[in-house]
């Protein structure tokens, strides 16, 4: 190639010195004055483009590099800077070829080579960005950009602390770095190191002033620490700073969430959502907001947007499978089977709590379990190990979301207060909301410590759980929506259960024992469960003998059932029901005259699918009767005797809801499977002596169903067995049950002590209490 004209030279330093300067408008007029003569000269057409790209005309800086590059392929300047601008673009796979044509030209690069890293980490190639980072490092120890951008890619990896070093590392060489700074805080913030992260949001704000990133991810971790008040402080900083910025709205969205402010939630992610149309999280959480509100046909066309998007989007499929289900939206079974074919796969398909209902195969639910762990719940490795701190007493620590008006407070009330003051001393972490009801205040004062923990990152709260020296620390919540096994991953105390919260394994090596009985785990199941198993005689469900059944009950009339006709019930949540359940109950209704189906009254969408799924099955929608909820619990309870037989549902039995009609003195039929889930009422029956209403195959339940509700002596010596029985069953003596778990707490404690690893064993009831 022949070297231009002295005269085009000037033209051209002059076009550069401009603009430098930044006059574009001057410096575009010379560019072009040299292209005009001589229109293939390759810096020219270089540098128009770059200037092409400040402007934003994409399309128009392409085509000039590209004629840049035509002119004169060995160019690694113009490959680069044509990545960098398709990396702006989105078009990374793109920008990633072009940053490595660059690298081959000349591979010390390293501008090249850190920008070819963050592309890596923008396709989710964590650890190839990693390898292009430390490449940079090894050509220019003190690449300051290059640690923050490793740092990131830790962080997606999870590996905090290694991210952390990272950018401690950018910090040492530029102090006033406000990318560490942020990335700093954000990986503070996974260590649930929730002060230190504040310090270094509050640094990186003091430093760059009112960036709207950093505000964002300080507003969401104050919301996490329940600083709810200064988050929305935070929030409303950054959308002041950046009105524009979809992540602000997004982060606020998911504090509104948790805190309960659905439509302000919803309202939210819609203006995330405008700003930025495919923002995958936004959508994931819209349909999450939209569950909360009732509006499940909107959920599942949200969540379906979604996933068509991103099929593999993290828990996408189980909560769209859930929205479908709590609608009783099952013309489409699709999303359920790929959800079950990608947990298989080890993906993150579905949270365990939304496998429940859907699988009956414990071996599935094991793998979830163990998938989410690893994603979320990872024990750290400088976890320090417990010790035995001799007391004479056993400290039992109980850790739940749910010490308020809950099924698990309803049922846990009683073996609270029952607990032997003499041998057991007993402490609440409770870190759910405080709802000011009356089994608040009663839990308070069961407990001889009650310390709520809202405010306190995990680490916090397994601080204090070893400052006071908390021996057993049971976990009654389980992989439910409000889990945090992170406190239990820390490991604070030496013995750590899992119990009744969810009927399931944890997944994780860091918890030692499940409760259960011999009929949720038999023997041949250990394998599914990386818990040892404590076996308690009987039911391992509690119960609180103190709940008051209403002396006054609504007629048959008033409840809208029918005055003569056998009642079916099912109290179930809808998204227990399924087709196989439903194609029987309606089957039953068209064999036996007059009679109806009394549900719990759900969500719109819900009736209107049960009632037209009726009616396709050839029976009258009207025969499917909705009862409202009651507020007052001992009212609902008066009225379930108003039924006749309580059906239940597989593979998610009734929990809770079964014990209220046993207790209530309706018999219930159930289906027993394969998993802890669908074995609990089998478990209740049991112990309440009733074992002939637990069958094992579809067939048995229609069969004994239809039996029972054709011959009305028969149904009538079962409610006067229950009856009976109510007084002097081993299910609803609290006291005995107290006593049962203590000996498996003891048990468990005495193995600990005597540095024995856990060990499955069944607690023998030597003496009635």
């Amino acid at each position: 190639m022949s070297a231009p004209p002295p005269g085009l030279v000037r033209t051209l330093q002059q076009a550069l010195a401009l603009h430098r300067e930044g006059r574009l408008d001057d410096a575009e007029r010379f560019y072009r004055e040299v292209l005009r003569q001589a229109p293939s000269q390759p810096d020219a057409l270089h540098f128009l483009g770059v200037l092409e790209g400040q402007r934003g005309r994409n399309d128009s800086a392409l085509a000039l590099m590209d004629r840049s590059i035509g002119a004169n392929p060995r160019q690694p300047a113009v490959l680069y800077n044509r990545a960098n601008l398709l990396r702006e673009m989105g078009q990374f796979e793109k920008a990633l070829s072009g940053y490595d044509a660059a690298l081959a030209i000349k591979s010390d690069n390293f501008a090249a080579l850190n920008n070819r890293g963050a592309v890596l980490e923008q396709l989710g190639r964590h650890e190839e960005a990693i390898a292009a980072f430390d490449r940079v490092l090894a050509l220019k120890p003190d690449h300051a950009d290059a640690y923050v951008n490793r740092g990131n890619a830790l962080v997606a990896l999870a590996r905090y602390e290694q991210a952390l070093a990272a950018y401690d590392r950018a910090l040492a060489l530029t102090p006033a770095n406000v990318a560490a700074l942020y990335g700093r805080g954000n990986a503070l913030t996974k260590l649930s190191r929730g002060d230190d992260a504040l310090a270094a949001y509050d640094r990186a704000l003091q430093l760059g002033g009112e960036n709207s990133d950093v505000l964002s991810n300080r507003g969401s971790l104050l919301g996490r620490l329940n600083r709810v008040d200064e988050a929305l402080q935070s929030f409303a900083r950054a959308t002041a700073a950046t009105p524009n910025h979809a992540e602000t709205y997004n982060n606020r969205a998911v504090l509104f969430m948790q805190i309960s402010r659905f439509e302000e939630a919803l309202r939210d992610y819609d203006r995330a959502l405008a700003l930025k149309p495919h923002y995958e999280e936004s959508l994931y959480g819209r349909g999450s907001a939209l569950i909360e509100l009732n509006r499940h046909n909107e959920a599942i066309e949200t969540l379906q947007e979604l996933l068509r998007r991103n099929p593999d989007y993290p828990y996408g499929l189980g909560m769209l499978v859930h929205a479908q289900n709590t609608a009783c939206d099952w013309r489409d079974s699709s999303a359920q089977t790929a959800m079950i074919e990608a947990i298989r796969a080890g993906k993150r398909a579905a949270s365990p709590l939304a496998l429940l209902a859907v699988s009956d195969s414990p071996s599935d639910k094991l793998l979830c379990s163990q998938i989410l762990m690893r994603d979320k719940f990872n024990a750290p490795q400088s976890t320090p190990a417990p010790r035995a701190h001799g007391h004479e007493r056993i400290r039992v620590g109980y850790l739940s979301a749910d010490l308020r008006t809950h099924p698990v407070a309803m049922l846990m009330a009683g073996v609270f207060e029952h607990h032997d003051p003499l041998h057991f001393e007993t402490v609440a972490f409770s870190y759910g909301a405080d709802d000011a009801s009356p089994m608040r205040a009663r839990l308070s004062r069961s407990f001889d410590r009650f310390l709520d923990v809202r405010a306190m990152s995990d680490t916090e709260v397994a601080s204090l759980a070893r400052q006071n020296e908390v021996d057993i620390l049971v976990d009654l919540t389980g992989l439910t929506a409000s889990a945090r096994p992170g406190i239990f991953a820390l490991r604070p105390a030496l013995v750590q259960v899992n119990y009744l919260g969810f009927a399931g394994t944890m997944g994780a090596g860091f918890v030692d024992y499940i409760i259960a009985d011999p009929v949720v785990i038999p023997n041949a199941h250990h394998a599914f469960y990386t818990e040892k198993v404590a076996y308690l005689p009987y039911c391992y469900l509690p119960h609180d003998s103190a709940r008051r059944i209403a002396a006054e009950m609504t007629s048959r009339t008033q409840a809208g059932l029918p005055e003569r006709g056998f009642v079916f019930a099912s109290f179930n949540n809808s998204y227990k029901f399924s087709t196989a359940m439903f194609d029987i109950w309606m089957r039953l209704l068209e064999t036996v005259d007059g009679s109806v189906l009394w549900l719990s009254q759900p969500n719109p969408a819900a009736m209107h699918n049960l009632r037209r799924e009726a009616e396709a099955r050839g029976v009258d929608p009207d025969r499917l009767v909705f009862a409202p909820r009651l507020p007052a619990p001992e009212d609902h309870l008066a009225r379930l005797s108003l039924a006749d037989l309580f059906l239940d549902t597989l593979p998610y039995n009734a929990h809770t809801t079964a014990m209220d009609a046993l207790w209530a003195g309706l018999p219930v039929l159930t289906l027993m499977g394969d998993s802890f889930a669908s074995r609990v009422a089998a478990s209740q029956l049991h112990a309440v002596g009733l074992p002939e209403l637990a069958v094992d195959s579809l067939q048995a339940y229609q069969a004994k169903a239809l039996t029972l509700a054709r011959d009305p002596h028969a149904m009538s010596k079962l409610k006067a067995k229950l009856a009976a029985n109510r007084g002097q069953c081993a299910l609803f003596d609290t006291a005995r049950f107290t006593r049962n778990l203590e000996r498996a707490y003891r048990t468990m404690w005495l193995r600990a002590e005597r540095g024995q690893p856990a060990e499955t064993f069944h607690v023998e009831e030597t003496s009635r209490p």
